[in-house]
């Protein structure tokens, strides 16, 4: 792979767009105020223990969300926040599963009865609310070795629960873009028959009834980002119905991913919450304006999420840190807002520094910001995002984004200006994971703003205590930074704004 990478370098700056105009010195201390003591001193903050994993919501996220204003004020950045703050907040409904009165029922006419499996030991709700109607509908049934891109016809799932008999281990990677796939299709729910152990699924059951948080209502664009999405056992289903063990067989077996139509099944699904209070969440929104007065009246956004999944008590080490999910990227923020800040280093647009919380959620806070912005959206003319930056391969960083606007070519051209940093952007490396509708950039790209989004790809650590300060390359980062803050140069000094390249928006919402 490292030698496709270096053919690729070649081939890059051989046939890289025109220099860039030569920069100042000032701006080139700026860049370099970026450096790897600073990365690695910022990171052991966010990432520390005593930010509990900055769950949304979570005194550890609060605690982030202040560090990260404070520091936008000691760079004289302008709030973009709530009554002229830096602070951002968005409302949150606090509830709680009354599992004693939810459940799922399969029933069918060659079935004396039914298969009831209740909330409190058989069904685990992993995302998704409901309003305690009791909804019914057919059934639809997949299995096979996961391939979004072999997901059943619209028809064949629209309105209906989809039942996708699974392997657990095989969820981490495929369950987002399988999730998604069923969202665009229409689907009325998804149930995962996973093969865990009953005891497993059972313990995970209870889990599931402690508090949550949720959104009150659909976001800007009258959808949410996840539907229902439930979990029981195949084993849980076969000690009710053995006969059901010969459909889960053909699924668990097949070479290729099949679909199972079974009209004369009914799934019937009630869920029943408790409201306890309401709570809310920060996103921090710093702005600085740009030199030009008439481009200061465009804006080029960077972004990162500050939040991560909390804590884990089930575990010996309890508090996942989230070190590189997403403090590489918070860093990122601080770092490039205090370079742009330096002398001479700001653009003819004007810049704005965001972080927001809740993306591990559902991409909360992104979804509330470019529904509600300090400025009008279409003012908001490129969104950066970064999200996990900090580990892997030390001379490359995953792009996604850039084939669809004009934002590839600028990032090739600056690439190749500064061949020195010794970083090359390459494209998506997984893109069955379908990583660009999971992560932030993904709610600027719907309101139609260009995007880049830096990633350095998941690892063994993602989402686990593991995630620690220790394994971030702040060397690695911090070039990876300085080569942002130059396209940020080349981006918010154009002549132009960037623009979508024809068809990109449309062949995106097609793919979602």
């Amino acid at each position: 792979m490292r030698a496709a990478f270096a053919l690729t370098l070649a081939a890059l700056l051989a046939g890289a767009a025109a220099p860039l105009a030569a920069q100042s010195k000032d701006v080139k201390k700026a860049a370099a105020s970026i450096t790897e003591k600073d990365v690695r001193r910022r990171i052991n903050l966010i990432a520390d223990d005593s930010m509990m994993g900055r769950d949304t919501p979570s005194p550890g996220l609060e605690t982030a969300a202040q560090y990260i204003a404070d520091e936008f004020k000691s760079f004289g950045l302008r709030p973009g926040g709530d009554s002229g703050g830096y602070m951002q907040r968005y409302p949150l409904v606090l509830q709680q599963l009354q599992a004693e009165k939810s459940f799922v029922e399969f029933s069918s006419a060659d079935l004396q009865g039914f298969i009831l499996l209740p909330f409190t030991t058989a069904v685990v709700r992993h995302v998704g609310e409901s309003n305690g109607t009791q909804v019914s509908g057919e059934i639809v049934m997949i299995g096979g070795p996961p391939d979004p891109d072999s997901f059943p016809a619209a028809e064949l799932v629209k309105g209906k629960f989809l039942i996708w008999v699974v392997d657990w281990a095989s969820v981490p990677k495929y369950g987002n873009a399988m999730i998604i796939k069923a969202m665009t299709a229409g689907a009325a729910g998804i149930f995962a028959a996973s093969d865990r152990d009953t005891a497993v699924v059972a313990a995970a059951a209870a889990q599931a009834t402690r508090v949550k948080v949720s959104q009150p209502e659909p976001d800007a664009a009258g959808e949410r980002l996840v539907p229902l999405v439930l979990e029981f056992s195949q084993a849980a289903v076969t000690a009710r119905y053995p006969q059901a063990a010969q459909i889960f067989d053909q699924l668990n077996s097949a070479t290729t991913m099949t679909v199972l139509p079974v009209p004369d099944w009914t799934a019937t699904v009630r869920i029943v919450d408790s409201t306890l209070g309401t709570a809310s969440a920060p996103n921090v929104v710093g702005i600085l304006e740009g030199t030009d007065p008439v481009l200061r009246n465009e804006y080029v956004v960077f972004s990162a999420h500050m939040d991560h999944i909390g804590v884990d008590a089930s575990k010996p080490d309890s508090i996942n840190n989230g070190a590189d999910d997403d403090g590489s990227g918070t860093v990122g923020i601080l770092e490039l807002a205090e370079a742009f800040t330096r002398k001479k280093a700001a653009t003819k647009r004007s810049l704005i520094f965001l972080t927001v919380s809740g993306e591990e959620k559902g991409l909360w806070g992104s979804a509330w910001f470019t529904a509600h912005p300090p400025v009008p959206i279409d003012s908001i003319v490129t969104n950066l995002n970064m999200d996990m930056i900090g580990r892997n391969w030390p001379d490359t960083v995953e792009t996604i984004g850039p084939t669809y606007s004009s934002l590839g070519p600028t990032l090739d051209s600056v690439t190749a200006a500064h061949r020195d940093l010794n970083m090359l952007p390459v494209g998506d490396l997984a893109p069955d994971e379908r990583r660009f509708f999971r992560s932030d950039h993904y709610n600027f790209a719907r309101a139609g703003v260009p995007i880049i989004y830096f990633s350095s790809g998941h690892h063994p650590d993602y989402h686990e205590p593991s995630d620690s300060p220790d394994k971030i390359n702040a060397e690695k980062e911090s070039r990876l930074l300085q080569l942002i803050f130059w396209l940020g140069q080349a981006v918010g000094n154009g002549a132009t704004r960037p623009t979508w390249n024809p068809g990109a928006l449309e062949e995106l919402q097609q793919a979602r």
